[in-house]
């Protein structure tokens, strides 16, 4: 399916637009407004002449000009009339945000949209989300956060549309550059496999994130899927995996789901990451479009203090990574600079006390880049003793690590590492430097379990080959299993 218009159209309308903003209503037609969307934009409301300094029509069908992309922010008994309106104006593209179809057993009122679509050969994207965001073309389901120009090379498939505002918010905190977004609802036409389709052979994007409740064509889901997993990371978190959770999806979105076995299952197959919970999501997704991924599985560890080697370790080992030891060279080259009292060069390396110094920290990691047995590099960061006893690097020291990080071709993946949690101060320098780390392209953790969880999740779909074709029939079982 050709989404081009979708994501990138000449002309928009809005139905519903309103000079008043709230009343339960996303404020579309202005969020476009202050976007920059450079396209023709039409509000679409018989109570106004203008909106906004904008003429505005009694209907899409008054439009004089031919309309891409429509929205609709109009009440469910209003619906099908809007779809046979955008139909004969032979609009593309018709967005419902409204709510009140099969979420809560109105499945006659859709199929008699989609009927009426079919007319005028208009696809629906919904109803019942917050709809679509393209970086580069202006286009926005949500407060735009200024300035909305470039192309960031993620992209976000959302079933729910506060999942989605929720994924857009958190990642422009750390720091992900949003490519292309969609909040799709309850699939009424357009399908998560066809976005997906698209997005797979958009070279502007790097990584796809799912947030999935149900999937109505299991088959061509799996088929697009394998497809797209062989070109580029897909992490998904599925919602629905219990059974109060597959009730509460079906009164969300008019959802069917499915086990988590099942899905476990499915994922593992056709390589694809999979998400234990939100922020896990975010998380491998950050590690996805990172500057340096690892290729392999081997870790190098460095920090201060013996209990967090110990921990690291367990997670690392459990995940299925291993941390060799150090040659003894890069041993040797660490050990002269700091003192063998209450240390360890081996891997992983417990920098004792030194390990609060920026500076050591950059010369350590210069040293264990350049060992041939590390995949990837760990520098662990306590906030706390750093606050306490460097305060005097706090400015200098994250450009000291991300100096020594531009020498090596090798990942470098900082834990920051906070356990004072009502101390404004040392939050400060956290958001300081996760911020000098991730414009430096690293991929950044609070604590050893994300790091580990991230790196072992990306390392999953970048290791593994693809299905068989005797796994993907089993596959199919499965998933014709779950209905």
């Amino acid at each position: 399916m050709n989404l081009q218009r979708l994501f990138y159209p000449e002309s928009v309308a809005v139905v519903g637009a309103s000079p008043r903003l709230g009343g339960g209503k996303i404020p579309y037609f202005q969020m476009l407004q202050a976007s920059g969307y450079r396209g023709r934009l039409y509000p679409v409301n018989p109570k106004y002449t203008d909106i906004g300094g904008v003429k505005a029509y009694a209907s899409l069908e008054d439009i004089p000009d031919p309309v891409d992309f429509a929205i609709a922010s109009v009440p469910a008994d209003r619906a099908l009339e809007t779809v046979q309106s955008a139909a004969r104006k032979r609009i593309k593209f018709l967005h419902f945000f409204t709510s009140g179809f099969s979420e809560i057993g109105n499945k006659d009122l859709e199929n008699a949209m989609i009927e009426a679509a079919r007319m005028g050969g208009t696809r629906i994207v919904g109803p019942n989300c917050i709809g679509v965001h393209c970086q580069s073309s202006g286009i926005t389901c949500d407060v735009p956060r200024p300035p909305m120009k470039g192309t960031g090379s993620v992209a976000f498939l959302g079933q729910s549309g506060g999942m989605t505002h929720n994924f857009m918010r958190m990642a422009r905190a750390r720091y992900l550059d949003l490519n292309k977004v969609v909040s799709y609802g309850n699939q009424l036409d357009i399908k998560v496999e066809d976005y997906l389709d698209y997005l797979a052979d958009d070279d502007s994007v790097k990584v796809i994130t799912c947030y999935i409740e149900d999937i109505k064509d299991s088959r061509r889901f799996m088929e697009i899927l394998k497809k797209t997993t062989a070109k580029k990371p897909v992490v998904i978190f599925k919602g629905g995996i219990t059974e109060q959770g597959a009730k509460a999806a079906f009164s969300h979105t008019g959802a069917l789901a499915m086990s988590h076995e099942i899905w476990g299952a499915v994922m593992r197959q056709f390589r694809g990451i999979e998400a234990g919970n939100f922020e896990q999501m975010v998380d491998l997704t950050m590690m996805a479009v990172a500057e340096k991924t690892p290729a392999g599985t081997r870790l190098g560890f460095l920090g201060a203090g013996g209990g967090t080697s110990v921990l690291f370790t367990d997670l690392s080992t459990l995940a299925g990574l291993s941390l060799p030891e150090l040659s003894d060279k890069v041993q040797l080259q660490i050990s002269r600079r700091i003192s063998n009292v209450n240390t360890s060069t081996t891997n992983p390396v417990d920098l004792g006390f030194h390990g609060f110094d920026f500076n050591i920290m950059a010369q350590t990691i210069e040293s264990m880049a350049q060992d041939d047995r590390i995949d990837a590099i760990i520098p662990y960061f306590s906030l706390d003793f750093i606050t306490t006893f460097q305060k005097d690097q706090i400015e200098s020291g994250p450009h000291a690590i991300v100096e020594a990080v531009r020498k090596t071709n090798k990942p470098v993946i900082p834990i920051l590492s906070q356990f004072t949690e009502n101390i404004l101060d040392i939050e400060d320098v956290r958001i300081r430097m996760f911020s000098i780390f991730r414009k430096a392209g690293m991929a950044v953790y609070r604590t050893p379990q994300d790091a580990v969880a991230s790196i072992h999740g990306y390392l999953r779909w970048r290791l593994r080959p693809g299905p068989s074709t005797l796994r993907h029939e089993a596959g199919e079982r499965l998933l014709a299993k779950a209905g």
